[in-house]
């Protein structure tokens, strides 16, 4: 079940068939009974909720994660992204290099900070990233014309790139569009550029995004929160 070699060479996997579509059908219930106060793309911080975090510490997941990251895996982020067509959305390119932390320190290679929701964030660097996958669990099929993930393979390896050495690798590598059915996830790497297009379909496309790391001690003191 494991992409390892994918993941190592491309930044990304995509590993069907993880769960069963009765298994999604709770998942979704338990989402819905939650009532969760969403923003416009979905709602952060979802490892307080103890149904998401039950989920985030599922054998299967841990399998994934662990034989990626080559270490145990430690869930310490979810975020739960629920476009549809009252709250749909675009994602320009970007890596994901921002990571909540416990409190601030000043250290090199660290910053710009910021404060959501009463989380402290960081910008972090890329030997901290590089131990980082993130496993996205489909709620619904992703289709090419509801906005999947697309990302610019094997651009993780790039280290933490500026925003106009993003605009130039998207004019000159080939996307490809994460499509995924309902119950499979996508392994990837935080540093993997990718964007999103806005859904053109009237149903929801929904993702359990959850972050794993081998250890939440990080550079010089700093750590990880649970987000």
């Amino acid at each position: 079940m494991v992409c390892g070699n994918a993941v190592a060479e491309h930044g990304f996997a995509i590993i069907p068939n993880v769960f069963a579509d009765e298994e999604v059908k709770n998942l979704i219930e338990n989402l819905n009974r939650l009532n969760l106060v969403r923003t416009r793309a979905g709602l952060r911080h979802g490892l307080k909720h103890p149904e998401i975090a039950a989920l985030a510490q599922d054998p299967r997941l841990l399998h994934v994660a662990s034989k990626l990251l080559n270490d145990r895996a430690l869930p310490f982020r979810a975020t739960v992204f629920d476009k549809s067509p009252t709250a749909n959305w675009l994602v320009v390119w970007h890596q994901d290099t921002a990571l909540p932390l416990r409190k601030r320190r000043n250290v090199p290679g660290w910053g710009p900070w910021s404060v959501k929701e009463g989380v402290v964030y960081a910008h972090a660097s890329a030997c901290a990233l590089s131990k980082i996958v993130a496993l996205r669990v489909h709620l619904d099929d992703s289709t090419p014309h509801n906005g999947p993930l697309r990302v610019l393979p094997g651009t993780h390896m790039l280290g933490v790139l500026s925003d106009d050495e993003i605009h130039n690798l998207a004019n000159c590598i080939a996307p490809f569009d994460c499509v995924v059915r309902r119950g499979g996830i996508l392994a990837m790497r935080p540093l993997i550029v990718h964007s999103s297009s806005k859904s053109r379909v009237d149903a929801a496309r929904r993702v359990l995004h959850l972050e794993y790391t081998a250890s939440e001690f990080l550079a010089e003191g700093l750590e990880l929160a649970i987000a």
